[in-house]
């Protein structure tokens, strides 16, 4: 029966085993008087699943496809993004493509240069890339002008982003980045997995006659804050660290570490070894996720002046995104966790499902194999 289930579970939750992070793209652009200079980073991932660009359909993208398909990704990109300033749009003109590596996957760089009628001291940015098929997408944003930096994140909710080079825009910038925070906990499956793997366990104990569920609440409560204060302080260590690019790792050796981290979390609670020492994995291993919430920042190239900012309001963020995840999970596993249901079904069943999927990113992620088709 129970094996059964996890078969079932798996095939519903197949997508999460090849999902990696959320969709972003990168947009950076560089103000001087009356020009602007492109740069746009665009997953080849997502670019593929739109367009098609592998055309022999043998599971890889070479070089000499992705020429063949230059004009249409540039007019398919371009008619999602107009950038105005004085409520005029800019002439653009394109430079040769290039590719670049991020921790997710290859991209497509558009090159472009923009002349604008006018000195730049505003800009209006319209962005509507991917929202038709994926509602997770983010836009992130970089402008500068000289030492003035700006930021933002297009999304669904915000396809306009408004730029006043006069104007101070911290409070703005905080802001958006607590919500990327929020939906980078959220969409970021890996993180989600593991965080939910400390917590399956905390409602109940290993005893001599089986699991047993906790009688105390508050103790329970207790318990869980234990995990999340270690885990939020592990993460936010290294996350401030390799932001401030005081400390970097090899993305592939993170992204590898991260998925070996929700193994380890999901056997230990099918043959617990840690015990109640679970505060102990989520410190560990949230010195090792830090470095993954690094990754969205880190692909800004930030300056010292807006990176503290982001910083902040990126961790806030993710905080608020934990808790709130805490705050539903908790008072329904409590509910649950004296029942057969919880104990055999969601612990060990699920916590099996999660090995199984950890197991899939971890191949993917150390030897670059693909197993699942984009």
């Amino acid at each position: 029966m129970i094996s059964k289930v996890i078969l079932m579970v798996l095939v519903l939750l197949s997508p999460i085993a090849w999902c990696h992070k959320a969709s972003d793209s990168f947009l950076n652009l560089t103000v001087e008087r009356n020009n602007i200079s492109g740069r746009w980073e665009i997953s080849l991932r997502d670019l593929e699943y739109a367009l098609g660009l592998d055309l022999d359909e043998n599971g890889e993208i070479t070089w000499k496809e992705l020429r063949q398909r230059i004009q249409k990704i540039e007019s398919y990109a371009f008619a999602r993004l107009q950038i105005k300033t004085g409520g005029v749009e800019c002439f653009r003109k394109m430079q040769p493509l290039q590719i670049n590596h991020h921790s997710d996957g290859t991209y497509a760089v558009l090159n472009f240069n923009l002349e604008c009628s006018s000195l730049i001291d505003q800009l209006a940015a319209k962005y509507q890339l991917f929202f038709d098929l994926d509602p997770t997408h983010r836009g992130l944003l970089k402008i500068r002008k000289t030492s003035n930096v700006k930021l933002g994140v297009f999304s669904p909710d915000q396809q306009q982003i408004n730029i006043a080079f006069a104007q101070s825009n911290h409070w703005q910038i905080f802001s958006q980045f607590v919500t990327e925070g929020i939906w980078h906990i959220w969409t970021g499956y890996d993180h989600l997995l593991f965080l939910i793997c400390l917590l399956l366990p905390s409602v109940i104990r290993k005893t001599s006659f089986g699991w047993q569920g906790n009688e105390n609440f508050i103790a329970t409560t207790w318990q869980v804050g234990k995990i999340i204060t270690a885990f939020t302080f592990a993460h936010s260590l290294t996350l401030a660290l390799a932001v401030l690019q005081w400390v970097s790792l090899p993305s592939r050796l993170v992204e590898s570490a991260i998925a070996f981290s929700v193994i380890l979390a999901a056997i230990n609670n099918i043959r617990p070894f840690f015990c109640e020492r679970a505060w102990f994995i989520a410190f560990a291993f949230g010195l090792i996720h830090g470095f993954g919430f690094a990754n969205v920042l880190n692909s800004l190239d930030l300056t010292k002046g807006a990176m503290g900012v982001s910083l902040m309001g990126f961790n806030f963020g993710v905080e608020l995104g934990q808790l709130t995840i805490v705050s539903i999970f908790l008072p329904i596993a409590y509910y649950l966790r004296s029942y057969w249901i919880y104990q055999r079904i969601v612990l060990q069943a699920g916590s099996s499902v999660i090995a199984m999927i950890a197991t899939i990113w971890f191949l993917q992620r150390t030897f670059g194999l693909s197993l699942f088709e984009i």
